[in-house]
């Protein structure tokens, strides 16, 4: 199969799937690949180690650079599609979404080329604005020959706008591994570090983690939350920085952030109020690290309960609060962590999912 893979983001998760799939369809006799990756992709040096044909193309780096390169779209476009062309791809397979993607993949229809989104949000969250994305979604989905989703959610999602298209249910892999054996954190057992990371935004649950902190610390207060990444918490969830036990840092966390704060966690917090699915879900479980989660969309898949994590009985404070209370008995903590890291071996096989997008796209959809 020849395979054009299509991302045209910066950095993310959108970055490092790109990597981790290139690096196993790579290694594979039944697959040739191509990719199309923004100039501006902070992870372009490590893909085009892959060996594999990269054309970089020209996108931006700012919201300056995005208005000056959005008069390049037209020519953008027909460089991806006289380059699946000329590679003669079965499938041109859009990794992410990317601001431009629903001005392209049309012409990618129009081609004749069989194009296939990757589709990770069905719905938009809570804080996003809806007409775009709808617009978004559509112009995707009506230039799709099908799609792949990375729980029952989003394709239940996908089905609800067109119950024609054929949806391929695959895994989201760990999009950090660790590159060998990680240490287990040095702390005293009724001391439990607990972490948040990733975009800040309204649907995360910010205050009910505030909240949920609140009943939880007197009881434990020993107990540490870090709450890292790019966004206001402050402003999402007023008081959490000032409460006993929380550090915050509002930054944007690169791979190696992400990868060290997650490896040094006992539990890693999603108290989402609502969700597709989680890419952090992953990677904690991808370094052995429990998942505590609230029980809504694809995060119910991700994580099983008592298993490699533990789902909130309900998205409230306290429901949340007694779910933490679970990782500071050390007995508990210790199945729980064992647990993920035998959920993380099946989710770093990236050459295992590779294989499943492969046999997914084996044949074009009738």
């Amino acid at each position: 199969m020849r395979l054009l893979l299509w991302y045209w983001g910066r950095r993310g998760g959108g970055a490092q799937q790109t990597l981790a799939l290139a690096r196993a369809l790579a290694r594979r006799d039944d697959a040739t690949v191509a990719l199309s990756l923004s100039a501006q992709c902070e992870l372009l040096s490590e893909i085009r180690s892959t060996g594999l044909a990269v054309d970089a193309v020209p996108t931006y780096r700012s919201a300056a650079g995005f208005a000056a390169g959005f008069l390049r779209v037209p020519m953008l476009a027909g460089r991806l599609r006289r380059q699946a062309q000329a590679f003669r791809a079965d499938a041109v397979v859009s990794v992410m979404t990317h601001l431009w993607t629903p001005l392209v993949a049309p012409g990618l229809q129009r081609a004749g080329l069989r194009f296939v989104p990757m589709v990770h949000d069905a719905e938009p969250h809570p804080g996003d604005p809806g007409l775009l994305w709808e617009w978004r979604l559509t112009r995707e989905l009506d230039a799709a020959e099908s799609a792949i989703a990375f729980s029952d959610s989003v394709a239940a999602g996908i089905n609800r706008r067109r119950p024609a298209l054929q949806v391929h249910r695959l895994s989201l892999g760990a999009l950090l591994t660790p590159g060998g054996p990680v240490a287990a954190p040095d702390r005293a057992a009724d001391a439990p570090y607990f972490v948040n990371l990733g975009r800040m935004r309204a649907y995360k649950g910010l205050d009910l983690l505030r909240d949920a902190w609140r009943l939880f610390q007197p009881r434990f207060p020993k107990a540490r939350l870090l709450v890292a990444g790019e966004g206001d918490a402050e402003a999402l969830a007023p008081g959490l920085t000032a409460l006993p036990g929380v550090e915050v840092r509002s930054r944007w966390l690169g791979e190696a952030d992400m990868a060290r704060l997650v490896a040094g966690a006992d539990a890693v917090m999603l108290p989402y109020r609502e969700a597709s699915q989680s890419g952090v879900a992953p990677l904690a479980h991808g370094f052995g690290v429990p998942v505590v989660a609230t029980p809504v969309g694809g995060l119910t898949e991700q994580v099983r309960d008592g298993v490699d994590g533990v789902l909130a009985r309900a998205v409230t404070a306290e429901a949340l609060a007694e779910a933490m209370a679970q990782l500071c008995d050390p007995g508990r903590r210790a199945a729980l962590a064992e647990g993920a890291r035998e959920t993380g071996r099946r989710l770093n096989d990236w050459d295992g999912m590779a294989g499943q997008l492969l046999q997914a796209l084996e044949r074009p959809a009738s």
